[in-house]
């Protein structure tokens, strides 16, 4: 079958720069409005035409394990090629949308990459499709009984696992990396839109180039190529700082091109590449280096909400795809879950609320959602956009991802914006809202600015979470990482203190989502929110966070490397409201920015973390899991950068000081925190300790039995005392 493509669209000039900024007009693809709405043709009437949704199977294979009675399990690899109808009111929101080509029958299309797990006798499936979406398009969480047993709880009772593609500038580096293949946004002549767009090249190392799209978590991703290689042109800069509130050093355009060099024969200027940066004496890792070009070829991002969307919905609902290939799932799935895990957990919630939880039939998509370690949005609905951009160490905390609301209820109201509505608003609209988990990490406090999901934006009082939504933060844990003290390391010239922490939360995530599932099936309500709060004082301003005294100790216990004595810095960051100009939409994350860097407005919300035990160091509030109750020292939730000169925090990193083990060493050390032998007495005083921990956690719903059970087998395994 010929495809015929027809190209829609406007084009416009490009601006200069302004007040040391770069400020250009949105280059092509303007729309009546100023081209501040999003895609297109809302205003048109809908066409009659089903969008085509093609199912291909590309691999099928036995998954190892036989679970309970669903018995085996089947992997199936392909993709799914769909439609979008750019006249439909349910996508108008989507970016560039109207200049996306259209196919002969007047639809944008996609490809999207998937993996499913389902039973292989589909008669034993429970109704249940769990998806998780991709990071960057990997499969952070694909279940693996033989690495994690207790992940065999969600083949045990009957899941079927989708994992499937979002995000349109994955690379396909290899196999295992999920990408969704979509339009690149045209002129009406079909020439290149162009438009500003901002990289952080944050070298780890001296090195003569650098290559596109930088950044800490997008380096990765598929770059936007320059319109010109002229650096010389309006739009274009290179500037540098050792931290990111110092002000910007601009670099000469003679001392950098867009060119690939080493520190051979292909030393400056380089030989000219459109994905990479060639600077005269190479990039130093003292500093942050931010590069603003006029890029070409946005990509029509947010077609990859919509395929999201309708790859649930088809798998959901649909008997066949449109060439009539069976649905393998047909008719098994009652119920879905959406689960997004840091960048892609943000992603859900944008998902959620850019209004994509409405199904093209009008029912919901998800019946539930659970956003883990996920305090913001993804910028993935924007002209240029940047989904896996995120704020890590050495980079702005101005990136993209701070604007839309972190409150979630429909009637939230931001008072430093001015700007009413929440995450759910477009979903209460249309009464498709989930059933709905937030997990907070304590880096999402400290980090990633998680309180204004929880109080007003001045800080002054606790919200009301919707009905539909419950909240958890797991005390005294990191970002991620597998907990323990087997997990921790410490490099004294990277990280202050020992990194990581004991604390995690990969258990506590697992008897949630169980949770989850049992409020979606059953009706059975979960365990109320567990939060830091302005009321009862665990919720506090960073400078009244009072640590106890933390010294004395080397690394290991018995010999190494001396850990410094703890000292709060009270570092944390912070919250502004900013302009990216006025064809952006803040409160919907889209639009095109226009002014980059944004121009920071100078009001900032209200950032608060949790109040600490003045005792163990350890906070007070949020589900407190065995090793939060029982703890062999502080798990701290953030770390501060080691490298002179650098003043950050530790990228998505806790710390973790032990206790001492007796009470003769911590007197005479004069740590102000109790030992383990005072804690405990003995091994058998601590081994029961966990005992009743995790029982009581067992019966609150935030563990799994096979987990409590452990739990305590490790501590009974891993002696901390005689």
């Amino acid at each position: 079958m010929t495809k015929v493509f027809i190209h829609r669209g406007k084009t416009c000039a490009l601006a200069g720069a302004l007040a040391g900024a770069m400020v250009l007009g949105a280059c092509g693809g303007s729309d009546d409005n100023g081209g501040s709405s999003g895609g297109g043709g809302g205003g048109g009437t809908p066409t009659t035409r089903t969008p085509a949704m093609t199912l291909k199977v590309t691999a099928r294979q036995d998954f190892p394990g036989s679970y309970g009675g669903v018995g085996q399990y089947e992997q199936l690899t392909g993709t799914l090629s769909g439609e979008v109808d750019p006249r439909d009111p349910k996508n108008a929101i989507i970016q560039d949308l109207s200049l996306a080509p259209v196919n002969a029958n007047g639809m944008v299309e996609y490809t999207a990459d998937f993996v499913m797990l389902k039973p292989k006798d589909m008669s034993k499936a429970s109704g249940v499709m769990r998806y998780d979406a991709p990071n960057r398009g990997n499969i952070l969480t694909m279940v693996n009984p033989t690495a994690t047993p207790s992940d065999a709880i969600y083949l045990e009772r009957g899941y079927v696992l989708l994992y499937s593609a979002w995000q349109g500038d994955v690379p396909k580096s290899s196999a295992a990396r999920l990408t969704v293949t979509v339009p690149v946004a045209k002129n009406a002549d079909g020439t290149s839109i162009t438009g500003p767009y901002r990289s952080e090249l944050v070298p780890t190392a001296a090195t003569p180039s650098m290559t596109l799209p930088g950044g800490v978590f997008n380096g990765t991703m598929l770059p936007y190529a320059p319109a010109s290689l002229d650096n010389t042109l309006p739009g274009y800069s290179l500037t540098r700082r050792a931290n990111e509130t110092d002000a910007r050093q601009p670099i000469p355009a003679s001392d950098w091109k867009f060119a690939a060099c080493d520190s051979g024969t292909n030393a400056f200027p380089g030989t000219p590449d459109p994905a990479s940066i060639c600077l005269r004496g190479g990039f130093d890792p003292a500093y942050l280096y931010e590069l603003v070009y006029v890029a070409k070829d946005p990509k029509v991002m947010g077609v990859g909400l919509a395929a999201l969307r309708d790859t649930i919905s088809f798998f959901r609902s649909k008997t066949a795809d449109s060439a009539g290939t069976p649905n393998p799932v047909a008719g098994r799935i009652a119920y879905t879950i959406g689960q997004g895990t840091s960048q892609s957990g943000n992603a859900m919630k944008t998902f959620l609320h850019l209004g994509f939880n409405q199904a093209l039939d009008g029912n919901k998509v998800f019946d539930g959602i659970y956003a883990h370690v996920a305090a913001r949005q993804t910028n993935v609905n924007t002209r240029f956009a940047v989904p896996g951009g995120g704020g890590g160490l050495r980079t702005d905390h101005t990136a993209f991802g701070q604007t839309a609301p972190r409150g979630l209820d429909k009637d939230y109201v931001d008072d430093i914006s001015g700007q009413r509505g929440g995450v759910m608003a477009r979903c209460s609209a249309t009464s498709t809202c989930p059933k709905f988990f937030l997990g907070l990490s304590g880096t999402e406090f400290w980090q990633l600015q998680g309180s204004p999901v929880l109080t007003d934006a001045n800080g002054t009082r606790d919200l009301t979470q919707p009905d539909n939504a419950r909240i958890y933060y797991y005390t005294g844990t990191q970002h991620g990482g597998a907990g323990g003290t087997a997990s921790i390391a410490f490099a004294p010239t990277r990280n202050v203190y020992p990194a990581g922490t004991v604390i995690h939360h990969n258990d506590t995530f697992r008897a949630l989502f169980i949770d989850l599932e049992d409020w979606v099936v059953r009706g059975v309500t979960p365990p109320a929110s567990q939060v830091p709060k302005l009321a009862d004082g665990t919720l506090v301003r960073p400078s009244a966070v009072t640590f106890p005294v933390m010294k004395g100790l080397t690394w290991p216990v018995s010999g190494g490397a001396a850990i410094p004595d703890f000292q709060y810095l009270a570092r944390y960051n912070g919250y502004s409201l900013l302009d990216f100009g006025p064809q952006y939409r803040p409160q919907d994350e889209s639009g095109i920015a226009t002014i980059l860097p944004p121009a920071n407005l100078n009001r900032d919300y209200a950032i608060l973390v949790p109040q600490v035990d003045t005792s163990t160091g350890i906070p007070r509030a949020g589900i407190r899991s065995v090793e939060a109750r029982v703890p062999v020292g502080t798990s701290i939730e953030f770390n501060y950068v080691a490298t002179p000169g650098v003043i950050d925090l530790s990228n998505l990193t806790g710390s973790f000081i032990p206790f001492h083990k007796t009470e003769t060493a911590r007197v005479a050390a004069g740590d102000g925190r109790p030992s383990l032998e005072t804690l405990y007495g003995t091994q058998a005083g601590y081994v029961s300790a966990v005992t009743s921990a995790a029982n009581d956690l067992v019966a609150q719903r935030f563990l799994l039995q096979r987990d409590a059970d452990a739990i305590i087998a490790r501590a009974t395994a891993n002696p901390v005392l005689p």
